[in-house]
């Protein structure tokens, strides 16, 4: 007879079932399915380094490359992937800033510089302050230390946490949505990020549960994503307008990241986890005339693959959210037994 199985691995047995049922759920008759996108193709990351992958920003200097980065426990490390291959292809090492705390955002601005959002916060919201990193994105891939800019923010109603940072491609306005059950916002920051001051962040609208988002390459939408359900809404006078319109977003077990790709036409969706997947959904919107539909490198060799299932937000919610639950708890158990 085998021995009882220790509970961190019953635990995880469990959560693998209801993921298992979850999955089996959000696949009956019914369930939405999208298309790929010819403009960027789905691809898998298959860094080692890259564990905890939180948040995605598509290249403009290196068409079909993706910046992303650890969430936690990594260092000041930023790392551009090559959709073509899901390869490694730069690790940016950033000095000139401290420890980072709890990386969970990236963008990148109109003046080519990447904003690196360290605004995590695990301890529900009780840090005073959280930070922004800047440096510029390089010209050339490959290894290499550079020094990035500190910026200092605050929010002018108290603490929050928050995992979804969005700088405009027209206007460079920085933005943070919180992330809370039921009340999370939607903070704008000044005109300019200063170094060596506080920033404060002001709210502008309420958004729901909020993992990521991201501006469309015109800075006409904008597109928030959580773990069950994806939205776009149009952008109108620095503000979301309307309830937004549902993204056929994918089912992922922690879904952690958005981004558009550098066209436009794709809305590019990726999760934690080694060797996680970053799943390609067309975008609401059609790209504006001039936008690259064929990167290289980094456009993948055959894009007529097969359409990747996305989750269905009716049926099934409650099962996806109890395997989601069952899932991050054995996440948790698992880090605090590598820790101790």
């Amino acid at each position: 007879m085998r021995p009882p199985l220790p509970s961190a691995a019953a635990t995880a047995t469990a959560a693998a079932t209801a993921l298992a049922a979850a999955t089996a759920l959000a696949l009956l008759p019914g369930t939405a399915y999208a298309a790929q996108s010819p403009g960027a193709s789905s691809f898998t990351i298959s860094d080692p380094r890259i564990k905890e992958s939180s948040g995605l920003a598509a290249s403009r200097v290196h068409p079909g490359v993706y910046w992303t980065h650890n969430d936690s426990d990594d260092g000041p490390y930023v790392y551009a992937v090559d959709s073509a291959t899901g390869s490694t292809v730069a690790r940016v090492t950033l000095t000139g800033i401290g420890r980072p705390r709890d990386v969970e955002a990236i963008s990148l601005g109109p003046d080519g510089q990447l904003y690196v959002g360290d605004i995590g916060d695990n301890r529900g919201g009780t840090w005073d302050h959280v930070w922004i990193y800047r440096f510029q994105e390089p010209r050339q891939l490959g290894d290499v230390t550079v020094k990035a800019t500190q910026f200092t923010v605050r929010y002018e109603d108290g603490p929050r946490n928050a995992e979804s940072l969005m700088v405009h491609p027209v206007t460079g306005r920085v933005y943070i949505a919180s992330k809370d059950e039921s009340k999370g916002g939607l903070y704008e920051g000044p005109a300019q990020l200063a170094a060596g001051a506080d920033n404060v962040f002001r709210r502008v609208a309420d958004v729901p549960w909020v993992t990521d988002g991201a501006f469309s390459p015109d800075g006409s939408r904008l597109t928030l994503r959580g773990y069950f359900t994806a939205r776009t809404y149009p952008w109108k006078d620095g503000r979301p307008e309307g309830e937004g319109e549902r993204v056929d977003a994918p089912w992922q077990g922690q879904a952690e990241s958005v981004t558009y790709s550098a066209d436009g036409s794709t809305l590019m969706f990726g999760s934690e986890g080694a060797s996680s997947r970053v799943v390609a959904v067309p975008a609401a919107v059609t790209p504006s005339p001039g936008g690259s539909a064929s990167p290289q490198p980094g456009s993948p060799p055959d894009t007529a693959t097969s359409p990747e299932p996305t989750g269905s937000f009716g049926k099934g919610a409650l099962v996806l959210a109890g395997g989601l639950v069952l899932v991050f708890g054995a996440k948790r158990l698992f880090r605090r037994r590598a820790r101790d």
